[in-house]
């Protein structure tokens, strides 16, 4: 069998390719964003092609450009803000129907989002999303310091991160906690100067490469991620891997969130008691919750039962 895996998304399809069994060949068409590569470039690409099965990461054009190149059978896997936000835009949400549509196969990376595809596609299945190994692992905690070394590692986004809410909840235990941000996002300067209205110090780390971002995991005692979806992010499921606890918003609605042990978490309040009085085992329950539902294998697994089946209709 051969598997042609279209795009990525937060480095997801290149983990699952990575982990892949060394008898099933494997083809990555990956692009940048520039016209012509995710445009003209992207459609050669997959037009030239020959796969048994064809994964495309995100619900966008390249998903788009698969089904109207006629590459089936078909796996189209939506990543969070192809559901979220692009199936109302007015211009994309005819190309995200169109892929739910026509698509063999639809995949959600995360919980919040299954719901908007079963609406499309009542046979829409939650694929759990794997994490990297040999990049994020544990490492004992260092202490350098009193104060809580507290990292905020989802991209600066207000409506879809709640960043605004994580700085309102640090500032009101300013002096608990050395804070650190790294610098990408729309949304990065409005949060630096929520900041510094409520005297809230922010050391500022420059945006690293997807390998290099386990240091900064390891350099802290705590890691926050997002507010304002109801699941957990690639940040906090690398930062558990990496033997941190991770602060997210993660709603007690969805079925798939069950075992985790911090539900809910979205108060401002809430937010800063939580990080002022950690539980002391809060990471081994995480760590548990991260190796139950996000095992590597147990993902491979399944995605090849689904290869399996698509190729054999």
């Amino acid at each position: 069998m051969k598997l042609v895996m279209i795009n990525d998304c937060a480095f997801v399809g290149e983990t699952l390719l990575k982990y892949m069994p060394p008898e099933l060949e494997k083809q990555h068409i990956k692009r940048s964003r520039s016209s012509w590569s995710k445009t003209f470039g992207l459609a050669f690409k997959i037009l030239r092609a020959k796969g048994d099965v064809y994964h495309a990461n995100y619900l966008l054009q390249d998903c788009y450009i698969a089904t109207r190149l006629g590459k089936k059978p078909l796996i189209g896997h939506a990543h969070g803000s192809d559901l979220r936000t692009s199936l109302n835009h007015f211009v994309w949400s005819r190309i995200i129907r169109h892929n739910l549509k026509h698509c063999d196969k639809i995949l959600v990376s995360t919980p919040d989002i299954l719901g908007i595809a079963k609406r499309y596609r009542e046979e829409a299945e939650y694929l759990p999303n794997p994490i990297n190994a040999e990049l994020f692992y544990p490492k004992p905690t260092v202490q350098k310091g009193k104060k809580k070394r507290v990292l905020i590692a989802s991209d600066s986004n207000w409506s879809v991160k709640g960043t605004d809410v994580a700085i309102k909840a640090l500032s009101k235990i300013r002096k608990e906690v050395d804070v650190s941000i790294i610098q990408h996002g729309k949304d990065f300067d409005k949060t630096a100067a929520l900041a510094s209205s409520l005297s809230l110090s922010l050391k500022i780390l420059p945006k690293a490469p997807h390998e290099k971002l386990n240091e900064y995991y390891w350099d802290a005692d705590v890691v926050i991620d997002r507010f304002a979806l109801g699941s957990l992010g690639m940040v906090s499921l690398e930062a558990i891997a990496c033997g941190r606890p991770a602060l997210a918003y993660v709603s007690s609605e969805y079925p798939e969130n069950k075992d985790f042990p911090l539900k809910d978490l979205k108060e401002e309040e809430i937010i800063a008691k939580t990080i002022s009085e950690l539980p002391s085992n809060l990471w081994e329950r995480e760590y548990r919750f991260l190796k139950k539902h996000h095992d590597l294998a147990n993902i491979e697994s399944c995605l090849l039962s689904i290869y399996e089946e698509l190729t054999k209709k």
